[in-house]
């Protein structure tokens, strides 16, 4: 598909509609997810999407091909299937993973039975792989009308019992304690939750609404850790992917749901790269920034414990640090830079700004030696290691938080002196 033809395709009315419908949709959803998933029940949410089926068919049978009716019989299937996770949970010794597993398997294989018996009659069209993969092309009015109801029901909840849903996710016994009845709260979102795998069965389907309600919550969570900031950037991450995914369907003419999967797992998978907290690419680079300075407060630290022996050479240093010749030499460079060493490799100096960075890293190094000895019983045999480690790790302030406890001494656990 050409540009042009792609520009008139959206401009169409049935692109439109599918377009606010996946918007709307992976609003709702996006909004959803972080209690979803900081709650761990992805997987009744994906119970709960394959479980609607019987509730379509039933529909179907008592109405016809009706949005509404396939909406009652979606929510009522939905809620049924909580409370029988929920029961078995709680009264069966069966592992609460394998409680969802057999309702919803159980549901979702009744629903396909269901809709393989009932197509087979004259005239019915029914189709499964609608209810599984979505057709969000062929949207109609009727469908958008329900969409935008339910996605406002389930915005306007969230926003209302916000405070519950925030207590009763983190801290479900203090919410107790406050009278919240968690059990109630939990069934509303099972409820809330069956309203958005109704709103999602014709843009995704039920296989792939999972996908819209987890993938955009995990990516908020990589990037952002205060709830509200997840709820709106998760509906954000929603908004878009559906979009983005419609697009792409459109323009490659293949199945919008499976797109919109794809766009949400693809920004996820940015999310673990670059997230600038979390993301691989920042932690590697923090990595190695932290292992770069630790070398150069090991090589400073060295050249000042030489200097004071009035050793200090290129050979003698190279012989006390545990990384290469040539590593050495850009470091040295690095701290000739930063004013901490003077000289020619054939003549260092540490600076008087050096000798203080490096008494303030023994200094570091001693208090806690001293510490894990007289505090935590190690023996002297026991400490330097991980002294070694804490002395690039250890704040000004914990520095100083430690020699009062331990009463400003003036020798470690081996005799030697403490920097003051």
């Amino acid at each position: 598909m050409t540009l042009p033809e792609f520009l008139d395709t959206l401009m169409e009315l049935w692109a439109i509609r599918a377009l606010l419908a996946s918007g709307l949709v992976g609003l709702m959803c996006g909004v959803l997810g972080p209690f979803i998933v900081l709650r761990n029940m992805s997987l009744i949410g994906d119970a709960l999407a394959h479980a609607i089926l019987p509730g379509i068919v039933v529909a179907f049978i008592i109405v016809g091909y009706s949005t509404i009716g396939f909406f009652v019989g979606s929510v009522v299937a939905g809620l049924l299937t909580a409370v029988l996770i929920t029961w078995i949970q709680q009264n069966v010794t069966t592992k609460n993973d394998a409680a969802i597993g057999i309702v919803f398997t159980a549901m979702f294989s009744l629903g396909v039975m269901g809709i393989s018996k009932v197509s087979r009659n004259d005239g019915v069209h029914l189709d499964l792989k609608d209810f599984l993969f979505g057709n969000a092309l062929g949207v109609t009015d009727e469908d958008l009308i329900l969409t935008y109801i339910i996605t406002v029901y389930v915005l306007l909840s969230v926003v209302f019992f916000y405070r519950y849903l925030f207590v009763t996710t983190f801290q479900p016994t203090v919410a107790r304690t406050m009278g919240i009845n968690v059990r109630l709260l939990h069934y509303f979102l099972m409820l809330l939750l069956s309203f958005a795998v109704v709103a999602s069965l014709r843009s995704v389907g039920v296989i792939l609404v999972v996908a819209m309600l987890i993938t955009p919550a995990a990516t908020a969570l990589l990037l952002t850790k205060k709830l509200k900031r997840v709820v709106a950037l998760s509906a954000l991450i929603g908004v878009l992917s559906a979009l983005v995914g419609m697009m792409v369907a459109i323009w490659l003419e293949t199945t919008p749901g499976p797109a919109m999967a794809v766009v949400a797992t693809l920004t996820y998978f940015g999310a673990v790269l670059f997230a600038p907290e979390n993301g691989l690419v920042f932690r590697r680079i923090r990595t190695r920034r932290l292992r770069t300075r630790i070398q150069l407060e090991d090589a400073l630290k060295q050249s000042y414990r030489l200097q004071t022996n009035g050793g200090l050479t290129l050979d003698a240093l190279n012989q006390r640090v545990g990384f290469s010749l040539g590593k050495l030499r850009d470091h040295l460079k690095t701290l000739r830079r930063r004013k901490l060493i003077a000289g020619s490799e054939q003549q260092l100096t540490v600076t008087p700004t050096g000798i203080e960075t490096a008494q303030k890293l023994i200094r570091a190094h001693r208090l806690w030696e001293t510490y894990l000895v007289n505090q935590i019983g190690l023996t002297p045999e026991q400490i330097h290691d991980d002294a070694e480690k804490y002395e690039h790790l250890l704040t000004d302030d914990l520095i100083a938080e430690v020699d009062r406890e331990l009463g400003f001494p003036e020798v470690d656990p081996h005799g030697s002196p403490i920097p003051q």
